[in-house]
This record gives C-alpha cells, structure tokens and sequence, in this order.
C-alpha cells in the first residue's frame, strides 16, 4: 500500500502495461533485470512529487530534461514484468492536452506560453527520432474512463482499506488476453446498438494502444490518488467494472431499459467526486 503523505497529490487514476521482460530489446532488457532486483523501488507517489517539485522553480520545467530510468515491476505467475515510467514522454503528452483542462489564465500562470513553446518543439524533434514510442501508462485525472472498466472484471478486483498512514488501494488485474477480448466484445455490443458516442471512441482509443504491447502482458487499472476524492464507504461499495459489464450485457440482449439503469448507477457513483472537481 502507499503511505499517506502530507504532500497533496493529484486525483489521478492510472491503466498501465506490465510486459514481460522478454519483450525488451537489449540494452534496455539488461536494465530492467538489473532494477528489479533492487531491494525497493519508488510509488507513483514519488513520481507525483518529482514532477510537482519540476514546476517550483523559474521558470517552471514541465517535461524532465532526461527520460526516467524507473518503472514499475511485478512478479506474475513467475514471469517478471516490467511497466516503465517514461515520465518524459508523458509529460509531453500531457503537456499537449493541458489548454483543454485549465482556463486561459491559470494555465498562463502555472505554465507560460513560451515556456509550453519550446517543450512542444522539443517533443517534435523527439518524435523525429523516436516516431514509434509509446508509453506504458495513461493517465486520467477526477476519473476513470468508462472505457477503462470495459478492460476488467468485478473478479479481478483489489480492494484494501486504508489507515491513518496507509492510503486504501482500489485497483484490477487482467491478463492482456482477455483486456482485448473484452474491448472486442465491447465495441460489437455498442455498435450494434447505437452508431457512434464517447464510449465507442474511448475503447477504439485503448484497443489500439493495447495492441502496442506483447500479448502476454498484464493489465492494471489504479484507482491511484483518486482515492482520496472518494469517501471510504463509497470507496469499498464502488462496483463500476460490474456495472459497465452489466450495462454492455444488457446491450447486446436488447434490453435497453437494463443498460439505462447500470449507467445511472454509474453516473450517481461518479457525480460526488466531479462536483469536487468544481469546488473551491
């Protein structure tokens, strides 16, 4: 479990790809073995507070000079499995989509215009010579995408409460295999019955970037910091991998009466945290 710090981390929620390490080209194979025999190794707490800490200075730095050498490891069914961080790469990214989360102002006072000019001609240097990346995480803040929870089952679920110094812990694990087999039965459920909508476009979006990875990858999504944005019995009676399996079941039997009162489920369950969203 993560410990509780005093430093305030975002409400973000996390999908990431643990693959095999056999799926890395040498060198970087030989690094990630190295690592992972590391006695510990950093949270997505410290990754947080390092890129906090980035924005202090002046100018502020919004993307890390240098590619992190971290990444996130586990042992599944014996094989380790390895989930790099690529901060830099995500920080780009995110860089990228921050004019359509933060008014004018705000973002003018955070990060400068000049300041956003450079990095994004820096990503598309980078990109020149790198036109092939991807990173292992994604990232949502205030949310979990409803297409997230089409990857996982209410089975595979990890629910642990947390304590004065320990943060509870919300997350799924699935097999690569069956992510993708579920998107695609996913995407034939909501096709079947509506032509087009954010759902629909959300899983076209995972599927793709599913297929990036070695097939015998693992799937994890973390609830992360988001936790934090939600009240402990909501918390643990949080059921929305269930719902949206129970929602695209009852579109693929017609019932469409059934699939509206899953998504209300859905949408009562996440209107507390976007109400905090918009609060002082």
């Amino acid at each position: 479990m993560p410990k509780v710090s005093s430093v305030i981390v975002p409400y973000a929620s996390y999908l990431r790809v643990y693959e095999p390490l056999a799926a890395f080209p040498e060198p970087e194979c030989t690094h990630w073995a190295r690592y992972a025999r590391r006695p510990e190794h950093p949270s997505y707490q410290d990754e947080l507070r390092r890129s906090l800490a980035d924005l202090l200075p002046t100018p502020p730095v919004p993307v890390p000079v240098h590619e992190s050498a971290d990444a996130f490891v586990l042992d599944v069914d014996g094989v380790l499995c390895v989930c790099p961080w690529r901060t830099r790469l995500r920080g780009w990214r995110a860089l990228a989509e921050l004019g359509e989360e933060l008014p004018r102002p705000v973002l003018e006072a955070v990060l400068p215009e000049v300041v956003r000019r450079q990095a994004a001609q820096d990503y598309e240097r980078w990109l020149e010579r790198n036109p092939d990346a991807r990173p292992w995480i994604r990232t949502a803040t205030w949310q979990v995408p409803l297409s997230w929870f089409v990857l996982v089952a209410d089975e595979e679920r990890t629910y642990e409460k947390g304590t004065a110094e320990v943060a509870p812990v919300l997350r799924y694990r699935t097999p690569m295999v069956q992510a993708r087999r579920r998107v695609a039965r996913g995407l034939r459920a909501l096709k079947d019955a509506m032509d087009e909508g954010p759902l629909i476009d959300g899983l076209l979006d995972v599927g793709r970037w599913l297929e990036e990875f070695h097939p015998r990858s693992l799937v994890e999504l973390d609830y992360g910091g988001l936790v934090h944005a939600v009240p402990a019995g909501d918390l643990e009676d949080d059921r929305s991998a269930r719902d949206v399996a129970d929602g695209i079941a009852a579109l693929r039997g017609g019932d469409g009466e059934a699939a509206g009162a899953a998504y209300a489920r859905l949408a009562e369950r996440w209107r507390s945290v976007r109400e905090r969203r918009s609060a002082n």
